[in-house]
């Protein structure tokens, strides 16, 4: 039986508008997300595919940090890339604390840095 070469995986998430056209427009090159299971899984190599409504666009994951907490994370990470560049810190916090909340919070933080596909 011929064997088949692994392909790397593809994970998809939902993203809100203002960061979907953060990734497509190249400002936002960290996405992030708390440590469900599925997140868990990604991995450097990685094709992720953002969907907003009825657009979608593929990244290549490039790298996988964890952090314990959203200002762990804040504090080395770069938060024009996460935000985009006329969001500040205070705003970046504010904004992810509405996404998640505290319990969500003590799953874990991932920044998953991301790159356009060729």
């Amino acid at each position: 039986m011929p064997t088949q070469q692994s392909q790397p995986a593809e994970h998809s998430l939902n993203i809100r508008k203002p960061y979907f056209d953060l990734i497509a427009s190249g400002a936002k090159t960290i996405e992030v997300r708390v440590g469900y299971p599925k997140i868990r899984k990604f991995a450097a190599g990685e094709t992720l595919r953002f969907t907003c409504e009825d657009e979608s666009l593929s990244t290549r994951i490039i790298e996988v940090k964890e952090y314990e907490s959203f200002k762990a994370m804040l504090d080395v990470e770069d938060t024009a890339a996460i935000g985009g560049p006329d969001m500040t810190h205070d705003q970046l916090v504010a904004a992810i604390r509405d996404i998640y909340p505290p319990e969500k919070e003590a799953l874990g933080v991932f920044a998953l840095h991301l790159a356009p596909l060729p």
